[in-house]
């Protein structure tokens, strides 16, 4: 399990850094909203542990904004604004919890594993977007209920789209989750398959929308 620490007071950050370890988590801290955002375009996270006072910005408007783009994943807030209303304006923003500093090492573990627990847990079996519809159980996909023929990867970066609708997938990333390596993105694999899954459906009435961002990735609008 990956957890992402968004963390600009470094010691505390690398207490939890440590403990999360410790627990067999694979964690990385980053002390700014920059680096959270270029962490996560970057590589896929289950949870992250996100402050509110960062040096350049709210960590409530990051949050913010990644719930607009579509951006899932469990989120625990960590901060010291242990207000009432700071407490619900986060969890109305999307945050699934809300600690307060100073906290107890073990509270936030225990926490951590709920969250991931929880979300693991509640993955959808199907997956849609306009008219296409993806069953993960029987590996399926159609599009306006027309039966769309796809090969196990394509059906891999159909998933990896549609559960990341409106987010902009880079290479690397998409590399890691398709692939599960990162191989030489010289290559033009990638957009091999891209090509592949917008003509699929193209000849089906289109409906998958898959948009080329230049020098970066893809993105499912």
């Amino acid at each position: 399990m990956k957890i992402l620490i968004v963390e600009d007071e470094r010691r505390v950050g690398q207490f939890i850094e440590r403990a999360l370890s410790e627990q067999s988590y694979s964690a990385r801290l980053v002390p700014t909203c920059a680096q959270a955002k270029d962490a996560l375009a970057e590589s896929p996270y289950d949870a992250i542990i996100l402050d509110l006072g960062l040096p350049d910005g709210d960590g409530l408007e990051l949050l913010r904004q990644w719930r607009t783009s579509g951006f899932n994943e469990p989120v625990l807030i960590l901060s010291a604004r242990d207000a009432v209303e700071d407490r619900i304006r986060g969890l109305n923003l999307g945050a699934d919890d809300y600690l307060p500093k100073p906290f107890s090492i073990d509270e936030l573990l225990a926490r951590v594993r709920s969250l991931v627990r929880r979300h693991g847990g509640s993955k959808q079996t199907v997956l849609t977007h306009g008219t296409v519809r993806l069953d993960l159980l029987a590996r399926s996909a159609t599009c306006a209920g027309a039966p769309v023929e796809l090969t196990s990867r394509e059906l891999a970066l159909l998933e990896l789209f549609l559960q990341n609708a409106g987010r902009v997938l880079t290479r690397t990333l998409i590399a890691e989750k398709v692939w599960e390596a990162s191989y030489d993105l010289e290559t033009n694999l990638i957009d091999v398959y891209v090509r592949r899954l917008r003509q699929k459906f193209e000849a089906h009435g289109g409906g998958l929308a898959i948009k080329t961002v230049r020098g970066v990735g893809y993105q499912l609008t």
